[in-house]
């Protein structure tokens, strides 16, 4: 009898070292999946403040495109307007060269009547 008190024992000990095991597994299991699900609400939480920081830069972006166009000249337009300054400044440019030779006909238009003057009295 006692070797079958001691299977017994021996037996209880085992499917008891075997429990605790598997309880210590259990629980390490169960921490690691409160652990993950932890992670996957934190992760979700960030993903819904990106989102939404995402959606106001957006805003922002748009309000600032709408500004741009509103205010600032494009491309082509700044072109056109080049081109009409350019060509004023060219007339101004002819109008500045042809000016010394209207002086001059001026000038010697009055000579010429200064002279005439006197030979005339």
């Amino acid at each position: 009898m006692t070797d079958f008190n001691s299977n017994v024992v021996f037996l209880i000990a085992v499917i008891g070292a075997v429990g605790g095991l598997w309880w210590r597994i259990e629980a390490a299991i169960k921490a690691a999946r409160d652990e993950v699900k932890k992670d996957a609400r934190d992760a979700h939480f960030r993903a819904d403040t990106a989102m939404a920081a995402i959606s106001l830069l957006t805003e922002q972006l748009a309000a600032h495109k709408l500004h741009v166009a509103e205010t600032y000249i494009t491309k082509a337009g700044l072109r056109e307007f080049r081109d009409e300054v350019m060509t004023g400044v060219r007339d101004l440019k002819g109008s500045v060269s042809t000016l010394h030779e209207r002086m001059d006909r001026f000038i010697e238009g009055d000579k010429m009547a200064r002279r005439r003057s006197p030979e005339s009295q």
